[in-house]
């Protein structure tokens, strides 16, 4: 059942779905249209089942699983396949994992690891620069350990 975000525990599982770019504002309700009616069909039969997703800066798309939700393989699986068709429709970038996401400003970049590092080699990101944990697996991370200085993150290696 699609709930809101805000009504699950600490401990509900997530998936954040970086995008390659920005969505535009003419397509962010088109965008929450096919997110939401994937959720409300998903995993119907299992009436104890809750989800729910959020967008954050326009460009990460974050799914939530109630801690006490199971997922097959085939229920990972159909949510991969909408990433997938998210992708196509959107022309965009959501599963490569090899890709930074950091505040520069006001504006999120995203790079690949190795312009990444290059810029840090340049000095054009600083320990102080915000990075984003895309790797995180619950709501309590999200709200804890999502958005943290470089030094503070898995990236501090990169120094």
């Amino acid at each position: 059942m699609l709930v809101s975000h805000e009504s699950l525990s600490d401990n509900a599982k997530i998936w954040v779905y970086p995008s390659s770019r920005k969505f535009y504002p003419q397509e962010l309700d088109e965008l929450k249209d096919h997110i939401e009616n994937f959720l409300t069909s998903w995993k119907t039969e299992d009436t104890t089942f809750n989800c729910s997703y959020q967008l954050m800066y326009q460009r990460f798309i974050i799914f939530f699983v109630g801690e006490n939700s199971t997922l097959s393989q085939d229920d990972n699986n159909q949510l991969v396949s909408l990433i997938l068709k998210l992708q196509e429709l959107y022309n965009i970038e959501l599963l490569d994992r090899m890709n930074v996401c950091f505040k520069q400003g006001e504006f999120i970049q995203y790079k690949d690891i190795k312009s990444f590092k290059k810029m840090i080699k340049e000095k054009s990101v600083s320990t102080k620069t915000v990075v984003f944990d895309n790797l995180i697996q619950t709501k309590y991370d999200l709200t804890h350990y999502w958005e943290l200085p470089i030094t503070e993150s898995w990236y501090n290696r990169f120094l």
